[in-house]
């Protein structure tokens, strides 16, 4: 290939990052994590409930959990907007979305306080999971550079292997919900 050739492929490459920085593009990241049909990340973290903060001998571990279905719900902050709408929609909709034998998991950033005051406003029935450093959300392709976890949703079947993933997950649109409700739907019949 010819440097002119190489330097236009290059241009193109960095182009959608160099307007991002200035404010005139649309926002590009690459985001990795498992592939559907590979094995789900283990890991243990710290939780809170509504009523609970489960630390150090309590702390929450997907292992536990094999032989179930488990959504696993990254998003960026307790107590915003967008966030309070996600995990409310999860909490209305929660038998018809996910049914009575999947378990939820919220993860983001947050201590495992702020998460209970969080989902005892809300009234949540599931856990929030606290990934401080977010080793777990690198692992799952879920990690912002700013600090805090992108807006992404796994459902890992009852093997322990990834059977959906939305990197990109829009909590204002319902179609969103709809896509996760027939991807657990599925896990669950697998």
């Amino acid at each position: 290939m010819s440097q002119v050739a190489r330097f236009l492929v290059w241009s193109l490459l960095c182009l959608p990052g160099v307007l991002t920085a200035q404010g005139k593009g649309p926002q590009v990241f690459l985001a990795s994590g498992p592939d559907v049909g590979s094995d789900a990340p283990d890991f243990t973290l710290p939780w809170a409930s509504s009523d609970t903060t489960g630390l150090d001998a309590d702390a929450y571990g997907l292992w536990r959990d094999r032989g179930k279905v488990v959504v696993l719900a990254f998003y960026p902050r307790d107590f915003t907007r967008t966030d309070s709408l996600q995990l409310s929609t999860f909490r209305d909709q929660y038998q018809d979305l996910f049914g009575p034998d999947v378990v939820v998991l919220g993860v983001s950033t947050d201590l495992p306080d702020t998460h209970r005051r969080f989902a005892a406003k809300l009234g949540l029935t599931f856990r929030l999971l606290s990934d401080r450093d977010q080793t777990v959300a690198a692992k799952y392709g879920s990690k912002d550079s700013g600090g805090i976890n992108r807006r992404t949703i796994y459902v890992i079947g009852k093997d322990g292997q990834v059977r959906w993933r939305e990197l990109r997950f829009r909590a204002n649109d319902p179609k969103a919900y709809e896509a996760l409700r027939r991807a657990v739907r599925a896990a669950t019949r697998g």
